[in-house]
């Protein structure tokens, strides 16, 4: 007779132990985001490293040079 509501109990916990164990992994995830948003709009340096590594762009002057793996030969 309180079998299937103490299953569904149970399972409600162990839901809810899951979301709560998602909202902290996620809690972490968005502090280290705003972390780096922080970085990106004030460390001139680290713009300049995303901007190079991220989108290709080099500074008057330099030279682009992209290495390709060699293609191995069968």
């Amino acid at each position: 007779m309180f079998i299937p509501g103490f299953a569904k109990l149970q399972g409600l916990k162990d839901k809810n132990s899951d979301l709560k164990d998602k909202i902290r992994r996620l809690n972490i995830e968005n502090a280290l985001l705003r972390q780096e948003l922080i970085k990106i709009e004030d460390d001139p340096v680290y713009q300049e490293r995303i901007a190079r590594e991220k989108m290709g762009v080099v500074r008057k002057g330099e030279i682009p040079i992209k290495i390709m793996p060699d293609k191995k030969k069968r």
